[in-house]
């Protein structure tokens, strides 16, 4: 039988190791239309960089032409110049934030929409191995350092490249020598900045994962709280958070120690460059090699070289932070969803709703290189239309595992699995929701009325009125359970579903699958916490259902089994025919 690849690795999310420079192309590909407010943003910044350049060079002309001959004219003339130029790039700088503001945000807005569409996108083994609560901090507090990247940082890291640049090149042309004493502490950190800049962005990672497991540990406290206030166990979670809490605590200060490193260095280099111009600079000028007007001019160079320099020491951690906020992000946008729709083929000649064919199934291998179990061995059976078989076995003995399969929640390791005589692969995603019904132990519900959560995603009733579905559910026989429900179908349920018990939020799903009319209904414990006049309400619903479908129903109550038309036995990798109800029992209390 063909067989799939194999399921995915059994690990967590962990981050891609790639430079700034691949970053920056990644980053680039996603602009698309900003492009050009960011390249408008970069000729606004070269306009502002360049008059903040020019402006010493006026200052030190007019003290050497007009001050030291006062010429007040000339001074007047200087000063007009100084201010026009002031006023341009104040009015060129506010348009270069107002777009770069703009950029920030409409990148937050896709990129929380791109991860949130990727994260739809991908199988259940995903979401089994990753927490939700770091998935969150990703896309909540990750994407908000890329914000402040692109709204703050990126701009005025380049203009400050453009400024040291600049100075730089006319520090050189005032005087060469004082020019290469004054580069040469610039050249020693850049050197340092190189050297540490991986150390900083490791430790900016750390942090941002410490923050997402915290999230995680808060999010799985407070689903499970009921449990720990039944069990007394809020010791345990108290302590479990304080060590979290702690991790995150002592990775926020190597994080906060790493990227304020820069800083301190960057004041010593330019204090050390400070003092060495002014000494040789006196030397200059008593030996008549250096004018007053030059070296003010040469001094205001200095500052201005050295205070974006600190700018950037500031900004350089920002940046780093903001990649490793990018790694922990495309870690996410870069994993491939391994249920991948494979090209259609030639429908088999069959009367099977489903079929195994030699079906494998083994867990992924642990990251110590242990081999995964093997839930399922080269399993092979049918299901007939309109037929009714159960699954039973004892706990852990695969029946869940082989339901997910027939859902396509997961693919087999190896063999291949027949959904109408074609192999399940080759079904999109709607099709194959349209033709099994799944129901869950744990039904999901989404905050609005009954009748948006029982009429969700069924693309039968997408156009019809409210009025309409009302009627669907008589004809379904459905509108008796509505009865369980104060204000019918009008009632309002939350996301968590808050004042219903587990039995409602069942009673939900069963209806939202029955009226999808589906060849394939799968019940997984979906009678569990259902009182038995409700369970008898739903036998007669399933009763009503189209003579095609074929149901499986997964079940540790034996009267909930007892008319099925097969049985099943699950248990150590094997599916075998029970035949009656009691060689399934016999094989249940054999193990």
């Amino acid at each position: 039988m063909k067989t799939t690849k194999e399921p995915q690795k059994g690990h967590a999310l962990s981050a891609p190791k790639g430079s700034a420079l691949e970053a920056a192309k990644s980053i680039w590909a996603m602009m698309g239309d900003e492009r050009l407010n960011l390249l408008l943003s970069l000729i606004t910044i070269l306009i502002v960089s360049g008059l903040n350049i020019s402006a010493p060079l006026l200052f030190g002309y007019a003290v050497d032409h007009f001050v030291a001959t006062k010429n007040f004219n000339g001074v007047l003339a200087i000063s007009g110049a100084l201010l026009a130029m002031f006023v341009v790039g104040f009015g060129t700088g506010y348009v270069q934030m107002k777009l770069m503001g703009g950029v920030g945000q409409r990148m937050l807005f896709k990129l929380r929409n791109t991860i949130f569409e990727k994260l739809q996108s991908l199988p259940v083994a995903f979401f089994n191995r990753n927490k939700a609560g770091d998935l969150i901090s990703r896309i909540n507090n990750d994407t908000e350092k890329l914000n402040q990247f692109f709204s703050e940082t990126i701009m005025r890291f380049m203009g400050s490249i453009f400024i040291i640049i600049g100075t730089a090149v006319f520090m050189l042309f005032v005087n060469w020598e004082l020019g290469l004493i004054a580069l040469a502490p610039a050249a020693a950190m850049l050197i340092f900045t190189q050297l540490v800049s991986g150390w900083v962005k490791a430790k900016s990672k750390a942090s941002l994962a410490a923050t997402g497991a915290m999230s995680g540990s808060v999010q799985e406290s407070l689903d499970n709280f009921k449990v720990i206030i039944a069990f007394d166990r809020r010791d345990y979670f108290r302590q479990r958070f304080a060590e979290v809490n702690q991790n995150n605590f002592d990775a926020s200060i190597g994080a906060g120690l790493a990227n304020g490193i820069f800083s301190p260095v960057y004041d010593l280099a330019a204090n050390i460059a400070q003092l060495s111009v002014i000494g040789f600079a006196i030397f200059l000028i008593v030996s008549g090699n250096l004018t007053l007007g030059a070296l003010l001019t040469f001094l205001i160079y200095l500052d201005r070289f050295y205070q974006p320099l600190r700018q950037i020491a500031q900004l350089w951690s920002s940046l780093q932070t903001a990649l490793a906020g990018w790694d922990r992000v495309s870690a996410i946008l870069e994993e491939v969803n391994d249920l991948e729709v494979k090209a259609s083929e030639e429908k088999e000649d069959t009367s099977h709703v489903l079929e195994f064919k030699n079906v494998v199934f083994r867990y992924p291998d642990s990251e110590d290189g242990t081999k995964g179990k093997e839930v399922l061995h080269k399993i092979s059976f049918a299901l007939e239309p309109g037929k009714t078989y159960a699954l039973v076995g004892p706990t852990g003995g695969g029946k869940t595992t082989t339901a997910s399969l027939m859902a396509r929640l997961y693919d087999p390791t190896e063999g291949q699995i027949l959904l109408d005589g074609k192999d399940i692969r080759s079904y999109e995603p709607a099709e194959r929701a349209k033709r099994i019904g799944f129901i869950l132990q744990e039904p999901f519900l989404f905050t609005g009325s009954l009748l948006d959560n029982v009429f969700y995603g069924n693309e039968l009733y997408a156009d019809k009125t409210n009025e309409e579905k009302t009627n669907a559910l008589k004809a379904s026989s459905l509108n008796t359970l509505l009865m369980r429900f104060d204000g019918g179908l009008e009632a309002q349920i939350s996301g968590t579903g808050e004042g219903m018990s587990l039995g409602q939020k069942q009673l939900i799903a069963f209806m939202r699958a029955v009226l999808r009319e589906p060849e394939l209904l799968i019940l997984d414990e979906a009678t569990a916490n259902i009182d038995t006049v409700t369970e008898q309400l739903l036998e007669e619903t399933l009763k009503a259902l189209p003579t095609k479908t074929a149901k499986v129903i997964i079940a540790h109550r034996l009267n909930t089994i007892e008319s099925a038309d097969e049985i099943f036995f699950v248990n150590g990798g094997q599916i075998t025919p029970a035949g009656s109800l009691e060689k399934a029992v016999e094989l249940l209390m054999s193990g």
